[in-house]
């Protein structure tokens, strides 16, 4: 039976890119398929999509190519081109090149596999790359993204948290995140699939995969990303160290707090979000200071 790989949101961080790649050279899986957000968080992209580009695999876009393309067309909203909190992202998008930007302007929004073809890829959502698949959902609400799939096996990356469950109509599964998890573990993530499993259906494995994440770290640095991204690329840096979300939570309580998403407002913060509290806890909190 043929292995695929499923790998996804590598988030400009090559160290890591590099250390799946070699773990797959070791496994050898008969395909590769590539779950878009190849670039965006992380000052890496440019490279990143030029490694992906080079290996020929089956590549789908994520929100954050999407992203990244607004902003070098200048498709958004005006005071994301002079903010100061969106300097991050402006930054993102120069780094990349035109060569690299073509290519991810022409990524597909989903793809199949060649070898299985019960399998079917894509980044959010069957409807959306901005809309996530995460542990949180219902059996009943998976139920219902599967069933906007002719396939058996939904396979599905963005909320950068590793879900495999089964329910009415097939397994859903979220391969989590190459370079940016978000469940605590800041190893690479991807996973492995085969067909003929229990049932006739999938044997699954979630895979984790160690790299340097001081060099990632260095990169940040080098780069000017760090000194250039403003608050955005500092968050952002603190999300690789901890492995949870972090900036989302900062945006969200700078909108409750009417403040301006500044780094002299990160104290005031970081006293409300503790990096690693429950998600609801945090936005139950938020409630509250509205």
């Amino acid at each position: 039976m043929p292995r695929i790989a499923v790998i996804s949101d590598i988030h400009g961080n090559v160290a890591a890119l590099e250390a799946v790649m070699a773990d797959l050279e070791r496994l050898a899986p008969d395909e590769v398929l590539v779950g878009g957000d190849l670039v965006g968080r992380g000052p890496e992209g440019a490279e990143v999509v030029r490694r992906i580009a080079a290996t020929g695999w089956a590549t789908i876009r994520g929100n954050h190519e999407e992203y990244l393309l607004e902003f070098r067309r200048g498709e958004v909203p005006g005071d994301w081109l002079h903010g100061a909190e969106w300097s991050a992202a402006r930054w993102m998008a120069t780094e990349l090149g035109e060569t690299e930007a073509a290519w991810i302007e022409g990524l597909p929004f989903s793809a199949a596999s060649r070898l299985a073809p019960g399998l079917r890829l894509v980044h959010g959502t069957p409807s959306s790359t901005r809309e996530g698949i995460g542990p949180w959902l219902s059996d009943e609400r998976l139920a219902a993204h599967l069933a906007e799939v002719e396939e058996s096996l939904l396979v599905c990356a963005h909320t950068h948290r590793p879900l495999q469950r089964l329910v009415d109509g097939g397994l859903v599964v979220n391969v989590g995140s190459v370079g940016l998890p978000f469940n605590r573990d800041r190893r690479a993530q991807y996973a492995v699939f085969e067909p003929g499993g229990e049932g006739g259906g999938w044997r699954v494995e979630l895979r984790q995969v160690d790299y340097d994440l001081e060099r990632t770290f260095e990169v940040y640095e080098r780069s000017g990303f760090l000194a250039e991204g403003g608050v955005t690329a500092r968050l952002l840096r603190m999300e690789l160290e901890h492995a949870v979300p972090i900036l989302v939570p900062f945006l969200k309580w700078t909108e409750v707090a009417g403040v301006h998403p500044a780094e002299a407002e990160l104290p005031a913060f970081l006293e409300v979000y503790r990096p690693g509290q429950p998600l609801g806890d945090f936005f139950e909190t938020l409630a509250r200071l509205a």
